[in-house]
């Protein structure tokens, strides 16, 4: 049966989602967890909740996913084995090596690798299940095909509901950037959901040209299912425990094939931005950004009139005080209404904002629905045997757990009746059982005291066995082997022309059409994030032509062994520290550092081989999608377009063709000159400009309007 997972940035929103019938609940501790923002975890909560969800029947999962430094590893593996011992029943994680290693130590722990480690094919699924892992978070762009190839392979868990990145998971460095906030560490400051103009025909205007909808796949869960999906996954750990109530049943209703509208009217209402998209795994519709809309837009429950003077909305929902609404003129937001009474066939609302009739009024708080989401309770169904008999102990049995207690004396005038001992054993105290109790009595007398006592010790018993305490794991110390630093000598660029600079050691090309690749000779391979099953077909044949692949996946360590070529393990690789380093450097020939460490981090990571970028075109965002929403008719296929944020910051916009139509990049609005201190150069002139391959080694000053990024300043 597949899984249904929710998710929980604090304690009250687990317990709702448990309680509306989550088999599985997500979540994070104070550390570590790529949403710092909620209110997350400490381990005494977690022990609790671990508890209230084995008694359930369900599970729960530690997200550790952030990169993590070097002088941060001894505090992830403790608060990864505390996790554990707190009942946590998986580990997800980014960094594919940490997971290794941690699972060497400690081979009890689960591991799941997150969506941010960004696995989308067969070869990045095998990789993760050869480093411990048994499950893994699909990328959010992985077509469906490709889905049932990796869930034949590992267990998969693919999400169905929630807000979705704009970028590919684990290789946004948007925020990061623009703001010294790393999506990668957990403190996203969301720059995607901001206006941008992009100087094309039709998209000049500001608007939210990188904000997607949210992901809402309903009844296309059948086809995941089909697909051999373990666990669907709702995304929201910043969201109301009203919305991840309301989502989990509206899952729970589609799985068991019951009306669901209802639910899903109650989700709307908690939180719907862009009335929602089916995602790219089904491949990509028009309704897949929202471009009028950042926020919450709700339910549309009427429109706008006047009656008496007063703001009415003629509708059929149920208003009442509290309730808050959204008004949207041409589908843009205009204003906020608050309930203001009763009317007939209606309701009054009140409003400071200039309203129009006709303005289309939906509603954003439903205070009947959050109400109805925190009072739900859910129950374990047990079986229970209960057997008295004269002369013998008395026994109580349920799901493997059985209990003897005091021998059973004979009653003299009146026998304890099977009725009795029911309404006995039907009182569960705190504890989350609906008993179906079957009595056996025969001749016995036991005193309602003595009974009582032998059915609180029966259910603290089974209690202990549904939910038992997990035995410590024995602290183990972190044996790491010391970095062999060493001054790197080698100088690569990264191009997508035919010119091949002078000085450079290593080319790495990057191609604008898988279809057609005609690169430069001794060339390697740029190889993006994703790479589908369709993109392999066509890059396959093509591979004779090149040196080797450069990858930003960890993919790329079985597809480079698929096809015996040389692998060059690429920033999006996320290195930050040395368990990571060393593990890439024994799969790959070369490896580039993250390209978010300081110089003097990166030069405690400097090994043989290792490369940082230095210098030139600074990639911030991967997208998998067209941002024109795909109208290929009107199109004026330009290589290059510009993103203009409401500062005038201009961020280039490069595409390229894969398999299934045309991807964008987005680098940063300032070239990089960071210079590459003990490590090899790596300089990025995807751009066409080839100045940085000339500084590459030392570009400070020397690229007008450059940023050093994250050279001399370490990230939050």
């Amino acid at each position: 049966m597949c899984e249904l997972l929710a998710p929980a940035g604090d304690e009250r929103t687990a317990y709702a989602a448990l309680h509306a019938g989550a088999d599985a609940v997500y979540l994070g501790l104070t550390r570590f967890s790529a949403r710092e923002g909620a209110e997350n975890f400490c381990l005494s909560s977690l022990a609790a909740l671990t508890r209230e969800a084995h008694l359930l029947g369900a599970k729960v999962y530690v997200a550790l996913n952030t990169l993590v430094k070097d002088a941060e590893l001894a505090d992830f593996f403790a608060a990864a084995r505390a996790a554990w011992d707190a009942g946590a029943d998986a580990i997800l994680m980014q960094d594919i090596f940490l997971g290794r290693a941690l699972k060497q130590m400690y081979p009890q722990i689960v591991l799941h690798l997150s969506t941010q480690a960004g696995c989308c094919n067969v070869h990045g699924a095998q990789f993760a299940r050869e480093c411990g892992f048994s499950r893994v978070v699909l990328a959010r762009e992985t077509p469906l095909a490709d889905i049932a190839a990796i869930s034949r392979i590992i267990e998969t868990e693919a999400f169905v509901q929630g807000a979705l990145c704009t970028c590919f998971s684990g290789q946004c460095y948007l925020s990061s950037f623009a703001g010294n906030n790393s999506g990668n560490r957990g403190r996203c400051k969301q720059p995607c959901r901001k206006q941008y103009a992009i100087d094309r025909a039709g998209f000049e205007s500001p608007a939210y040209a990188l904000s997607p909808a949210d992901l809402s796949v309903g009844e296309d869960i059948a086809k995941l299912l089909a697909a051999g999906v373990t666990s669907l996954k709702i995304e929201g750990r910043m969201r109301s425990p009203a919305y991840v109530a309301a989502a989990v049943e509206y899952y729970r209703a589609l799985l068991a094939h019951a009306p669901a509208q209802e639910a899903f009217s109650r989700l709307k209402r908690a939180f719907n931005r862009g009335d929602y998209t089916r995602g790219l795994a089904f491949g990509q519709r028009d309704d897949f950004l929202s471009r009028k809309v950042q926020g919450h837009i709700g339910e549309r429950v009427g429109t706008l009139t006047r009656v008496q003077g007063k703001l009415f909305c003629k509708s059929a929902f149920a208003a009442r005080k509290g309730d808050a609404f959204k008004l949207l003129r041409g589908g843009r937001e205009v204003g906020g209404a608050l309930f203001a009474g009763e009317g007939k066939g209606g309701f009054f609302l009140s409003s400071r904002d200039r309203l129009a009739e006709g303005d289309e009024v939906r509603v954003t708080l439903d205070t009947a629905s959050q109400e109805r989401a925190l009072a739900a309770r859910r129950a374990r169904e047990i079986a229970v045997r209960v057997t008295l008999r004269a002369g013998e102990r008395m026994r109580a049995a349920c799901e493997g757990y059985s209990l003897t207690g005091e021998v059973c004396a004979a009653a003299q005038n009146a026998p304890l009746t099977e009725q009795d001992v029911r309404a006995c054993f039907e009182r569960t105290d705190t504890l989350p059982f609906v008993p179906r109790v079957i009595a056996e009595t025969q001749g016995a007398f036991v005193p309602r005291s003595a009974l009582n006592a032998f059915r609180r010790a029966f259910y603290a018993g089974l209690a202990q066995h549904l939910a038992p305490a997990r035995a410590p794991l024995a602290e183990k110390p972190l044996l790491m082997s010391a970095m062999d630093v060493q001054r790197g000598d080698m100088c690569a660029v990264i191009i997508s022309g035919h010119t091949v600079p002078e000085g450079a050691d290593m080319v790495i090309w990057t191609a604008e059409d898988f279809a057609d690749m005609v690169p430069p000779q001794g060339a390697w391979l740029y190889l993006p994030p994703l790479l589908t099953a369709a993109d392999e077909a066509l890059i396959a044949p093509q591979l004779a032509r090149f040196r080797g692949v450069y990858c930003e996946g960890t993919y790329g360590v079985k597809f480079a062994q698929k096809y015996g070529v040389p692998l060059f393990a690429g920033t999006g690789w996320n290195l930050t520290n040395r368990i990571a380093v060393q593990g890439a450097l024994g799969c790959a020939q070369y490896v580039a550092l993250s390209k978010e460490l300081t110089i003097a981090e990166q030069d405690a990571l400097a090994a043989r081989n290792t490369f940082v970028l230095s210098a030139g075109d600074c990639k911030v965002m991967d997208l998998c999608y067209c941002p024109f929403g795909r109208t290929c008719a009107a199109c004026d296929r330009r290589e290059r377009y510009t993103l203009t944020d409401d500062g005038g910051r201009a961020f280039p916009l490069r595409r390229y063709r894969a398999a299934e139509g045309c991807r964008f990049e987005v680098y940063n609005c300032a070239p990089l000159a960071a210079g590459a201190g003990m490590s090899s150069a790596l300089a990025d002139c995807s751009l066409g400009d080839l100045t940085a391959a000339r500084v590459m080694r030392d570009p400070v000053g020397k690229l007008p309007g450059a940023t050093r990024g994250h050279a001399a300043r370490s990230l939050l």
